[in-house]
């Protein structure tokens, strides 16, 4: 891979990587959320919708933000028994048909299909059905499609670096410290 292009992915991944540590410390604010809605449901006797609600939003975010930093990682699942077994260059052909047939297809269909789904609920004022409930439900739907956005990112930059050791020469793969 040339220099430019693997500065641009370390870019790429670089950034989605310190944005998924930063919105990391959501698990924190889900761990005080929970702890909240404990004490006050068995120390006070007050159930809190809007704490549960807000349970299920926040563990959202943290799990859409997970899955892109899986992706630049390369920590996702797999059937690691079967995988451990394959030589390496078998791995990155499953890899690079995985991420084209499969993964980014499916980003783009989320994407496609993500855009109505958050305008729609913006232009209603959706809200929760509960009594109590959290407002401005469409900024939680909203965060699904930049997190595929995100995703879609990290995709791209391991499916560079699996085509790269797929099809590039021996000198351009040799990098010292790439991730693999």
């Amino acid at each position: 891979m040339a220099t430019e292009a693997r500065k641009a992915i370390d870019r790429i991944e670089g950034f989605l990587d310190g944005l998924a540590a930063a919105i990391s410390w959501v698990w924190i604010a889900l761990i005080a959320v929970i702890g909240l809605a404990v004490v006050l449901r068995y120390l006070f006797g007050q159930g809190r919708v809007e704490l549960e609600e807000l349970q299920w939003h926040l563990y959202a975010v943290g799990f859409l933000t997970g899955i892109v930093a899986c992706v630049v990682h390369d920590r996702h699942v797999r059937v690691d028994v079967l995988r451990e077994r394959m030589r390496p260059r078998t791995r990155d052909w499953i890899d690079f048909y995985g991420l084209l047939l499969f993964q980014l297809p499916l980003v783009a269909l989320v994407l496609w299909s993500a855009g109505p789904f958050v305008a729609e609920s913006f232009q209603v004022g959706e809200r929760s059905a509960a009594p109590g409930g959290l407002p401005f439900r469409w900024l939680l739907k909203a965060f699904l499609p930049l997190a595929f956005v995100a995703l879609g990112a990290a995709s791209l930059a391991r499916l560079a670096r699996v085509a790269t050791r797929l099809f590039a020469s021996a000198d351009d793969q040799a990098h010292p410290g790439e991730r693999p």
